[in-house]
């Protein structure tokens, strides 16, 4: 009996003395890491501030593979949600959502030092009022580095087990953040060190259309400018000739796809629109449809046929060349174009700004979480607005061209389709007008010019 009563006892002890420690332990918990990276301010904010990018930096995937994410909510800014399922018990079931980003994208520029971005946190780990803040700080000589301090935040109250969990902070909360904020870094290092803070993009939805066109490569020593001017309109010579002969008219500007930029030449396609996808050659329809990415065959025997010419199949008008387009004859083909969402900002100059865009929006998509596959989707630009001179041969009116970067959904998340508007389209900000009397010419170093009071 006597024994008993000391076990009693003892227990007793034990839970007064876990209740006061219990007591005296703190209410609340705070585990943070910090990373520099080489990267501005702006690409950071953008890549955490919508959820898009986030499974390929969380560390979920890395502890379960087969980790199933789902995109709710806003597509970008505050209001987005990821939510995630494992059945692995370390991973579980949760969510996060964007509780707050200060300042907005918008208000991010050169002069803004910081920013913060709080991220709700609901999962299994004890506490309430959890959440993540993601502190962001321009530094190095150049303002070209930031400090990205991503910190845990949690209240326990005065429940005793949650206080108790606080000795164990350092344990998931803290490797998810280590984890995840060394994946951050080497997602952003993936990203061109581009500058796009001018850039206004917008989410498009271009729709099917015919168009013959005409592939070409040019050498870049002596100049883009002046190579372009002279392939461009020997191409569209071409492809005008060939819509005469099919009895199809030519319905708008000219489209430039480019398949190659590289240091010595620039490989691409000029396009025309017409105005039937129902071609009729030597007594036989042909309906036009999309190009196809060439197939490891037909890539295996091109790089035969690059290396060896004469061993190039011939190809006679209604056959379909490696990228399934129709064959009109021996440069011209014919395809259907577009019908993918499209990323689209504006540019105002030479067409040497033209490949200064296409980077800036490349850079823009990977930030935002938008995929793109140059390979089965080449990036175009359409010269919707010509370049007018005077008589003395100075420029008047620079040409305006409308450059396209084609994007996809994300493969393997529920919700993660293609936004129907970029966050700049959801906070109205214009694109740009058509520049005129502007007497600098535009340069391959150029940032697409700021919004005007022109509407798109």
């Amino acid at each position: 009996m006597t024994r008993v009563l000391e076990f009693i006892v003892a227990l007793i002890i034990v839970v007064v003395v876990g209740v006061v420690v219990g007591i005296i332990m703190p209410g609340s918990g705070h585990v943070e890491r910090s990373l520099v990276v080489s990267k501005d301010l702006r690409q950071v904010y953008d890549m955490v501030s919508n959820f898009r990018t986030f499974p390929d930096y969380g560390v979920l995937r890395a502890y379960d593979a087969r980790t199933q994410y789902t995109l709710s909510g806003s597509s970008f800014g505050p209001g987005s949600e990821i939510s995630w399922s494992s059945q692995d018990q370390k991973v579980g079931d949760g969510k996060l959502t964007i509780a707050n980003a200060t300042p907005a994208f918008n208000k991010i520029d050169s002069t803004v030092n910081s920013a913060q971005l709080i991220w709700n946190v609901d999962n299994a780990w004890r506490g309430s009022d959890k959440h993540f803040t993601l502190d962001l700080l321009r530094q190095g000589n150049t303002g070209k580095l930031t400090k990205v301090t991503w910190s845990y935040d949690v209240s326990y109250g005065f429940n005793l087990m949650d206080r108790y969990s606080n000795l164990y902070i350092h344990g998931q909360p803290d490797a998810f953040i280590q984890y995840s904020l060394n994946n951050l870094q080497n997602a952003l290092a993936s990203v061109p060190n581009v500058d796009y803070s001018d850039l206004i993009p917008y989410m498009e939805q271009p729709k099917a259309t015919p168009v013959l066109l005409v592939s070409t490569q040019i050498n870049l020593k002596g100049g883009l400018i002046d190579a372009m001017n002279d392939a461009v309109p020997a191409a569209e010579n071409e492809i005008k000739a060939a819509a005469k002969k099919l009895g199809v008219n030519i319905t708008g500007p000219r489209i430039i796809y480019t398949t190659n930029f590289g240091d010595q030449t620039y490989s691409f396609d000029v396009a025309m629109p017409i105005d039937n996808g129902s071609i009729n050659m030597n007594g036989q329809s042909y309906q036009l449809a999309p190009q196809t990415p060439p197939s490891l065959e037909s890539q295996v025997a091109s790089a035969s046929t690059s290396a060896n010419p004469a061993n190039a199949p011939a190809l006679n008008p209604g056959d379909k060349d490696r990228n399934g387009r129709l064959v009109i004859d021996n440069n011209v083909r014919g395809m259907l174009a577009f019908g993918k969402p499209a990323l689209m900002a504006k540019w105002n100059g030479t067409i040497v700004g033209v490949k200064n865009t296409r980077e800036q929006l490349e850079a823009y998509a990977q930030t935002h979480g938008l995929k793109f596959n140059e390979i089965t989707d080449s990036s175009y630009d359409i010269e919707v607005q010509p370049e007018v001179k005077d008589n003395s041969g100075n420029i008047t009116t620079y040409a305006q061209y409308e450059v396209y970067l084609p994007v996809a959904d994300l493969q393997g998340v529920t919700g993660g389709a293609v936004p129907q508007q970029t966050p700049e389209q959801q906070a109205g900000m214009k694109q740009p007008g058509v520049l005129s009397n502007n007497p600098q010419p535009a340069s391959s170093s150029s940032a697409p010019a700021p919004a005007s009071s022109a509407a798109k």
